[in-house]
């Protein structure tokens, strides 16, 4: 079945307005393109996807399965089924449909989903395997490249690591994650303030002071050396640099929590649940906090 011009048109329209996060609106092109041509696969499964970015499984989920109910091997719906399963730790389902979908579309970014599923079930020597097959036809592939580096350092090896990130810098010297692996696996065997000093200086030149990975390096370094109000001010820098990424909202609240100011904690860490309530330490940590505060407030009050 073929996409009418109108259908077409909205799918193009939905597919630019995802790529900007504005997953309404795609939301709506994609749902008028369906009401054009009801039961095609690649709108159902544009449409599964938006859902899925915005975290509305139940949703996603009914559409890929009403695909694979005519079509078990359409890649797609596999893809985003294997997706959903990820994001629920279903490790095991994951794989299974990112390997069915490699079957009909070996592309890149399909293999690059095997081999971080079967790196987070800790099977990183077949992750590594994964990934080299991948890269003898794609040898300049970043997002292999990455996942390559990232495999290596979680086995230890970091040498290698560091390799393929300086080639990686190279092929995209604006990559600031890239970079900041750099800084961070050239650092592991020098003095902290050292390293620390260094940052310093980095993040006040052009080059890195709009650099999110690097105030956010830099934060880590600090709260590892215990310093912990600069480290919340570097990485509520971040923050506001790389508002997506909640990695920083939540250690600027751990460390509010370190220092007692259980304020700007419980602002800070109810922020980041918001954004990600599946992560069990912050829970855990707003819970006690909770508790703490509102005693410690209450007897002030008594």
């Amino acid at each position: 079945m073929k996409l009418t011009g109108f259908s077409r048109t909205k799918w193009e329209r939905a597919r630019d307005l995802k790529k900007r996060g504005q997953y309404q609106e795609a939301e709506r092109e994609l749902k008028e393109a369906l009401e054009d041509v009801p039961d095609h696969f690649l709108l159902k499964a544009s449409l599964a996807d938006v859902y899925l970015r915005q975290d509305r499984y139940m949703e996603a989920k009914i559409l890929v399965e009403s695909i694979l109910s005519f079509d078990p091997q359409y890649p797609q719906a596999q893809y985003i089924l294997g997706e959903i399963f990820f994001k629920q730790n279903l490790f095991e389902q994951a794989l299974q449909c990112f390997h069915q979908a490699t079957q009909k579309d070996p592309r890149p970014y399909l293999i690059l989903r095997v081999a971080r599923t079967l790196s987070k079930m800790e099977r990183h020597k077949e992750a590594l395997e994964t990934l080299d097959s991948a890269l003898v036809g794609e040898r300049k592939n970043p997002g292999l490249l990455k996942e390559k580096a990232l495999t290596l350092v979680r086995m230890n090896r970091s040498d290698e690591a560091l390799d393929i990130y300086e080639k990686l810098h190279e092929l995209i010297p604006d990559d600031s994650f890239v970079r900041k692996e750099i800084y961070r696996l050239k650092g592991k065997n020098r003095p902290d303030e050292k390293v620390i000093h260094e940052l310093q200086t980095v993040v006040k030149l052009s080059s890195g002071k709009d650099d999110a990975q690097l105030h956010g390096f830099l934060g880590q370094k600090l709260k590892g050396a215990g310093k912990l109000k600069e480290a919340a001010a570097e990485f509520r820098v971040a923050q506001r640099l790389d508002p997506n990424n909640v990695f920083f909202l939540k250690h600027e609240g751990f460390c509010h929590y370190q220092r007692k100011d259980y304020e700007k904690a419980i602002q800070t860490l109810r922020d980041a649940f918001r954004k990600d309530p599946s992560d069990y330490v912050v829970k855990k940590t707003l819970e006690k906090i909770g508790f703490g505060y509102f005693s410690n407030y209450a007897h002030r009050r008594w």
